[in-house]
């Protein structure tokens, strides 16, 4: 069994090296160990640190791309090696490469596809900016609910990957990957374990991948929504869209019951606007889910046929 530890980094000189040299040399049931750095456009030598700290490969950008390329950088680089599984943590050292371990035995068992760390279950994370922890928890339930699968931390970078979900996996975005890594796995069918970990922020560091709070809760937002969409269009579309109808249905009725009192319409032309209103948007929805999950039909069987291009491309 081969494993790659991936390493994404963005101007880390100061910790990456550190991070490198904590990392086990030697896993039970692992044959091989290799280190991957995404490079992702640094400027401060963050890659040449990598290589003397010990890192296996490093892949340089030639300027950031995103937290989401840098991914899917690694992705193809673990696959290409032929890694058995890949873990990917942070470059600056806030996660314990000591809890590696935990996240690949359920992968080395066969019992998940994707293993995540759980910075809000049995260990509360310390120093966590409340506005994150309280986002992520928000994020993580709507879509729980709405996927009607438990998720127990969205957003976190420290996961473990089987071979085969690494080929399964059809991300699009660069900005990040986290929350579509895990709605993408679930409309998948992939088994998703999390496992909780330690971890403590440091108070007076700020993240390097994702410099802007506003920027990165627009843009995770927009992810959020498209990749729901993606996974379950009927249910996106289709809920607002029978609702609507259901209401312009409701108001017809207020319209009839007035109507036969005075046999009266235009004290009541308001309810019939509304009406013919609802109805015609909520159609709108209905058609659109229909069209939407056409397309996702279509995008199955394209995604069938990259899996089994990646597999014959990724053979060992």
């Amino acid at each position: 069994m081969k494993l790659v530890i991936n390493i994404p980094a963005y101007n880390e000189a100061e910790k990456i090296g550190e991070t490198i040299k904590k990392i086990p040399k030697f896993f039970r049931g692992i044959e091989e160990v290799l280190i991957h750095v995404v490079d992702d456009g640094s400027k401060d030598g963050t890659g040449k640190i990598a290589r003397e700290a010990g890192a296996s490969r490093v892949f340089s950008h030639p300027h950031n791309l995103g937290l989401g390329r840098a991914f899917r950088t690694s992705v193809e680089a673990a696959l290409e090696v032929g890694a058995d599984i890949m873990v990917n943590i942070d470059a600056d050292g806030q996660f314990d490469p000591e809890d590696i371990p935990e996240l690949i035995e359920p992968i080395l068992s066969g019992t998940a596809d994707i293993v995540s760390a759980d910075r809000f279950g049995k260990y509360a994370a310390k120093n966590i900016p409340l506005l994150k922890e309280r986002l992520n928890r928000l994020a993580a339930h709507l879509i729980s609910k709405f996927l009607k699968t438990p998720i127990h931390d969205l957003t976190c970078g420290f996961r473990a990957y089987s071979r085969e979900s690494l080929m399964r996996l059809s991300l699009l975005e660069n900005f990040t990957y986290t929350q579509e890594v895990i709605i993408d796995a679930i409309g998948k069918g992939l088994r998703i374990l999390w496992v909780p970990v330690e971890v403590t922020y440091f108070a007076e560091r700020k993240s390097k991948m994702t410099k802007s709070v506003t920027k990165y809760i627009r843009q995770s937002s927009r992810i959020i929504v498209r990749a729901v969409r993606d996974v379950r269009p009927m249910k996106f579309f289709g809920i607002p869209g029978f609702v609507l109808l259901g209401f312009s249905a409701l108001l017809f009725l207020v319209f009839l019951r007035f109507y036969f009192q005075d046999f009266k319409i235009s004290p009541y032309r308001n309810y019939l606007f509304f009406c013919a209103l609802a109805f015609v948007v909520g159609l709108q929805f209905v058609v659109f889910a229909l069209l939407a999950d056409m397309v996702k039909s279509n995008r199955r069987l394209l995604e069938e046929q990259m899996y089994f291009l990646k597999k014959r491309r990724y053979t060992k």
